[in-house]
């Protein structure tokens, strides 16, 4: 109970620090911001293009997560794996992200997915996809985050631990617990984790996360009038940033994290002026959230189907 009043008091004190910081920050560019947005035209075009882009990432995430669940001798069919991925999702803006796995692991085994199958593929996706996120910054970013970081920094070594971590996991995480089990005198138990399940989770990450950075690219050209660099540096000041607000547990949905590093990976590498990087963070966050929030809601009215058919299970 003490613990739980402590998370609520820190997570009641960020989000009033983010919302104290983030208006003084908005108040400063505001006035900017409006002159900007009242002189340039959306090229809606692009927008709408970004925007299917980004729809695109979904699917291919959840047919990588249907992928994973078929590793464990189970089946999902698309549209009760759609509804689980997208209404799950939601759970990322309550504060700390494992609601999100909670909730994909809980819906899984209501439609008919086996426990460990359930819980597994949900631990692998949202793993491997934070791991491969941090290698695609590495490759399409390096020269931009070379500008950036201190001099000296190990960028390449980073990088080919970001690959042995991924390819490593299945027989990393069993480690682990075992490790948190004998520290923390609480078992710790992981379902096993084939082998095969990481590296389709690995290569559907990979593929998300190039969507999702190729959208973000195309949504600064529609709503600037001009890109804020090329098509690689987008998607890596986008993965990053996305990444930092996930991995900010008390954040929800990222919320503050997330835009003040976009903001300033935008202006640290010449790509945006403040107001344009004020302007952007906005935009994007909004568009964003309504891609991610509005397909949840939408299911959520939809009448729910099992998609586990009786024969799926392996023997």
């Amino acid at each position: 109970m003490r613990d739980g009043r402590w998370r609520t008091a820190l997570t009641v004190a960020f989000t009033g620090a983010v919302v104290v910081f983030g208006f003084q920050a908005l108040r400063q560019q505001w006035s900017a911001v409006a002159t900007l947005r009242a002189t340039t035209t959306p090229d809606w075009g692009r927008i709408v293009t970004a925007s299917a882009l980004v729809l695109v990432s979904y699917l291919v995430l959840i047919l990588t997560w249907r992928a994973t669940v078929r590793a464990w001798g189970e089946t999902l069919a698309v549209r009760p794996g759609a509804r689980i991925w997208f209404v799950s999702n939601l759970g990322r803006y309550v504060p700390g992200k494992v609601w999100q796995i909670g909730a994909m692991g809980v819906m899984a085994q209501q439609a008919g997915v086996s426990a460990v199958a359930a819980v597994g593929s949900s631990l692998v996706v949202s793993l491997v996809n934070v791991i491969v996120g941090f290698g695609v910054v590495a490759a399409t970013g390096l020269s931009m985050l070379r500008t950036l970081v201190p001099a000296g920094t190990p960028l390449v070594p980073v990088l080919g631990v970001v690959l042995i971590a991924t390819l490593g996991t299945p027989w990393i995480l069993p480690w682990a617990a075992t490790v948190v089990t004998r520290l923390t005198g609480r078992q710790v138990t992981i379902p096993r984790l084939p082998a095969r399940a990481v590296w389709i989770a690995a290569a559907g990450s990979a593929v998300g996360w190039l969507l999702y950075g190729l959208a973000f690219h195309g949504l600064t050209i529609g709503l600037l009038g001009h890109a804020t660099g090329d098509a690689r540096s987008s998607i890596a000041i986008f993965t990053v940033s996305y990444l930092a607000g996930f991995l900010a547990l008390i954040a929800p949905g990222g919320i503050g994290v997330r835009e003040v590093v976009m903001a300033g990976l935008l202006t640290g590498s010449g790509g945006a002026s403040a107001t344009e990087a004020t302007w952007l963070v906005l935009a994007s966050r909004l568009w964003l959230t309504i891609l991610e929030v509005l397909p949840g809601l939408l299911l959520l009215l939809l009448p729910r189907r099992t998609g586990v058919a009786p024969t799926a299970r392996a023997t």
